[in-house]
């Protein structure tokens, strides 16, 4: 068979040239490249989720609730909870992942003919989703400290006049949350330019020192607020995300979701965890102990960090980012080469995890000290 590329088949002229989003699984001691929860699920909550799927199979034969009426309602009271902002079944959807929920959003709010911006480096799936649906992308800027640039970043959606705005906070791969004050300021400036949605990605909120922006969505149908059980709840392999927004949004999404996107054994496997919101938002207290002490040796031994709030820690500064990432990988750690050039992301892990990190670049900045 002849060696054929992806460039070499009739693609779309915008993913020319691209890459797949992943990151690698390297068979090795310590995997904090993910940002995963590095903590199994409680075993109540495994029995749970066991019985909850077990009843659903009895009925696998008849297609799912298509509208997740339990689940969404679920979720409902959980954000009404840890928020203090009361949301109802109305003003939420659920898809398989926070991604097919940025996609939703870009069916339904983007398109051919029409742009959407974030401010790089970010959570690179904005883009990647972007051009997938035939959005126009447009990498908006950030300051030399990772922070938006708000004046900057109100002269690009004035001069660019994007239908969707993607603000990411806390904002990976940095780590550093976007104050309430600039996101109101993003989303007067949108509004003004050309009436957009604006979208707040809260993936790893629950790690934040600060609070949801959850209740922006107030009087403000052209905000939506995006959130994960990826990260928090420990199920990255669930696949679940979830947004809240005005109810003419949830509306609006549901005229690109695909038939019963969201299957029985999900929507079964989410409420199980939705039961066991306490035990595992404990988890999260221990890995923002783990994430602060991360921060704190690392600027001992003599790194740069920015600050996090999020499960993970951006450290530097290096010549080359590449080849710390391979020593560190010789001692038996993966972390992640984002590609933001001078610098490498880790993800909290265990204490013991933690450690092994930390004892990999101490021994690297000896190496380098000597």
């Amino acid at each position: 068979m002849s060696d054929v590329r992806i460039d070499d088949l009739p693609v779309r002229d915008e993913l020319r040239g691209k890459s797949p989003y992943g990151a690698p699984q390297l068979d090795v001691p310590v995997r904090l490249n993910t940002n995963e929860n590095p903590y199994p699920l409680p075993e109540a909550l495994v029995e749970r989720i066991a019985e909850r799927v077990r009843d659903a199979a009895r009925n696998l034969n008849r297609y799912p609730d298509r509208d997740a009426v339990e689940l969404r309602t679920r979720l409902a009271e959980y954000l009404t909870k840890t928020s203090g902002y009361e949301v109802g079944l109305a003003n939420v959807w659920a898809a398989n992942g926070s991604n097919e929920v940025i996609q939703q959003l870009l069916q339904t709010f983007g398109g051919p003919g029409r742009t959407a911006i974030g401010f790089e480096p970010s959570y690179s799936m904005h883009g990647l989703i972007s051009r997938g649906t035939g959005t126009g992308w447009i990498s908006g800027p950030r300051g030399g400290d990772f922070t938006i640039d708000l004046a900057a970043a109100e002269k690009a959606i004035a001069e660019y006049r994007p239908d969707v705005v993607f603000i990411t906070t806390p904002n990976n791969p940095t780590g550093n949350a976007v104050s309430r004050e600039t996101v109101l300021a993003l989303y007067e400036a949108a509004q003004a330019a050309k009436p957009s949605m604006v979208v707040v990605d809260e993936a790893y909120i629950e790690f934040s020192h600060g609070d949801s922006l959850l209740s922006l969505i107030e009087g403000r149908p052209n905000v939506v607020v995006s959130r994960t059980m990826s990260k928090a709840f420990g199920a990255a392999g669930l696949r679940l995300g979830y947004l809240a927004a005005h109810p003419a949004v949830v509306d609006a999404v549901q005229l690109v979701r695909l038939p019963y996107h969201l299957s029985a054994v999900t929507q079964a496997t989410a409420l199980a965890a939705l039961e066991h919101t306490d035990t595992l938002l404990g988890y999260v207290e221990q890995l923002k102990l783990e994430r602060d002490r991360l921060v704190e040796e690392l600027r001992a031994i003599g790194y740069e960090v920015t600050e996090s709030d999020a499960n993970f820690v951006q450290f530097g500064r290096f010549e080359d980012a590449h080849e710390v990432w391979q020593k560190i990988l010789d001692r038996g750690v993966l972390v992640r080469d984002n590609g933001v050039p001078g610098w490498l992301r880790v993800t909290a892990g265990t204490p013991a995890e933690n450690d092994a990190f930390l004892d990999a670049v101490r021994e690297l900045k000896k190496e380098q000290s000597a």
